[in-house]
């Protein structure tokens, strides 16, 4: 097929894929034949395929849309494969924004949890990228604990031959990843120690994605309705976040262990072929996966870390949302009293499909799980140091939905751009200025709070006044401050932690840090103290939501660490 005769179509299908009506199935069927007996001459073209398949097999318009989605894509990998042969050029695959695509490979410096769980699901295909990899001390200090005699040669040698040291230790059964990594895995050393020794080495590792089930192309789960869209898809301007935070709660669903397990693998899978981790992505609990059907064929997962790895002070949510069994976005919300910070990220694939709508069903589910009454963005969300988001305007998709800038000066400057955009439709908002608006936190308050309350927090400034305190008064020296401040919390609240288990005295000790800031501590009545002691020890028991509600009900402690983070 000539090209111009492809870019035709494939600009055909791009349009159409968000044309929803009478005849639309039949017209995409139509072109997505065409194209399935095309021969594509270049990655470009087949990344436009590619993509307007995959939001097909998300919002298709009937059926027989789906099916035939779901058969190219199950066979995408032959086109990649036919394009290698004839010598193409594969490097546009590379890019976090379309990478993942069946039939290429992948490489990354990935954590130690997310490595170690790879190597298990990619048995025998994972390798260290050799090519890109050029270790020098920091595995010629850490080797020798598995690879005997290694001081004699990484010590003193210049050239020590790193590929081979370890090909000979693992022997020809193990890859040299998976031989790396079972090493690290076998100390007996705290799983956080481990991450942070393996993460040291920076190690890059490579792998082929084949037409596995963990790759964009294929990562769809079945569902038992599938929603087909008849009818135009929701505009931003039609959705109105009062409006539906007002409604009722949707109604989670608790999964079982095994079905959380099933979440979180999916997630993973998700994040790894977007060059992607976050933190309760990587390590998210599956025994506290909740569920929410919203309609429109949308599902919302969300769940929270395990005790042993939980932040000191807020409490953390992550999530994932499917639209027809296809993963269109992750979520990450972190929280303290009625206050959360929100990240909300849709892939760049399903951008034109309904987010704000989608948006705000994650509000509501996440308020309901949390207790939250005040909503507060991320800087880099909007734009800070985020060129895409810059690009496509991020900061105007929250305002518009409701949410005012944290500084005085910056929403004065919001209501002059949004004058101009009133009075001149053919406006748009310079970057230089959509990077100052970007500079702040956004914030929606709910019905009943405080609006403006939380602007200026920030738990870094806790952290920071922390860290101060030890410079001045402990000589820096951070075991003497956690030492001293639970010591002086269990005095106040008249309590003896070393009874406790492991986890409750590491959260106790992780809360004496910023409560030893507290002046008036000790004077606070007996109830507050029991109050605060419920507190301290919720935070390591297995829901950190009932962490959450309870600093949302203490009052006085709510007060304090609003002053500690302002």
């Amino acid at each position: 097929m000539p090209s111009k005769s492809l870019d035709n179509l494939l600009t055909q299908l791009e349009a159409h894929r968000h044309s929803f009506g009478p005849g639309e199935a039949a017209r995409i069927l139509k072109i997505m034949s065409s194209l399935g007996a095309a021969r594509f001459p270049d990655a470009p073209s087949l990344i436009r395929f590619h993509e307007c398949l995959l939001f097909l097999r998300a919002f298709p318009q009937s059926p027989s849309v789906l099916r035939k989605t779901e058969k190219l894509l199950n066979n995408f990998h032959d086109r990649v494969e036919a394009l290698r042969k004839s010598g193409g050029d594969l490097s546009d695959f590379d890019p976090l924004e379309v990478s993942g695509i069946a039939g290429t490979q992948l490489e990354d410096t990935l954590s130690f949890d997310v490595a170690s769980w790879l190597i298990r699901r990619m048995p025998g295909k994972v390798e260290i990228a050799w090519d890109h990899y050029d270790p020098g001390r920091e595995l010629g200090t850490t080797g020798p604990r598995f690879m005997p005699l290694l001081e004699e040669d990484s010590y003193v040698e210049a050239d020590t031959p790193w590929r081979r040291w370890l090909e000979t230790a693992g022997g020809k059964k193990n890859s040299d990843s998976a031989w790396l990594i079972q090493r690290f895995a076998n100390l007996p050393l705290p799983p956080i120690q481990k991450a942070e020794l393996y993460e040291s080495l920076r190690v890059p590792l490579r792998w082929p994605l084949g037409n596995s089930r963990i790759t964009r192309t294929r990562n769809w789960k079945p569902v038992r309705s599938v929603f087909y869209h008849n009818g135009p898809l929701i505009k931003r301007s039609e959705v109105s976040l009062a409006e539906e935070l007002a409604k009722d709660p949707p109604k989670l669903t608790r999964l079982s262990r095994r079905q959380g397990e099933a979440v979180i693998d999916t997630v993973r899978e998700v994040m790894l072929v977007r060059y992607r981790e976050l933190y309760g992505t990587t390590l998210g609990d599956p025994t506290s996966v909740v569920r929410a059907d919203v309609g429109r064929g949308v599902s919302i997962y969300l769940w929270n870390l395990p005790p042993e790895r939980r932040l000191p002070l807020r409490a953390y949510t992550a999530g994932l949302t499917l639209k027809n069994g296809v993963p269109i976005n992750y979520i990450e919300a972190i929280g303290l009293c009625e206050w959360i910070e929100i990240g909300f990220n849709t892939f760049y694939t399903f951008r034109g499909g309904e987010a704000a709508w989608i948006y705000a069903q994650v509000l509501r589910c996440l308020c309901h799980l949390m207790g939250a009454r005040c909503i507060s963005i991320y800087p880099y969300q909007l734009g800070h140091d985020n060129d895409e988001a810059i690009e496509s305007g991020a900061f105007w998709f929250y305002s518009k939905l409701g949410f005012r800038s944290g500084r005085p000066d910056l929403q004065r400057l919001v209501e002059r751009e949004e004058q101009k955009i009133a009075a001149n439709r053919d406006y748009k908002t310079p970057a230089r200025i959509l990077k100052q608006l970007a500079a702040e936190h956004v914030f929606y308050e709910l019905t009943g709070s405080k609006v403006g309350a939380w602007d200026k927090f920030s738990t870094r400034n806790i952290g920071l006044r922390v860290n101060r305190h030890m410079a001045l008064h402990f000589h820096g020296e951070s075991a003497r401050l956690r030492q001293e401040s639970a010591t002086a919390l269990a005095r106040i609240l008249a309590v003896n932690p070393s009874s406790w288990t492991k986890l409750d005295q590491a959260s106790f000790q992780n809360l004496a840090l910023a409560l030893a800031l507290i002046p008036d501590l000790p004077a606070w009545t007996d109830a507050e103290k029991h109050a605060l002691l419920q507190i301290i020890r919720a935070k390591s028991k297995p829901d950190e939501m009932q962490y959450l509600r309870l600093t949302q009900r203490h009052h006085r402690l709510r007060e304090a660490l609003l002053k500690l983070g302002s």
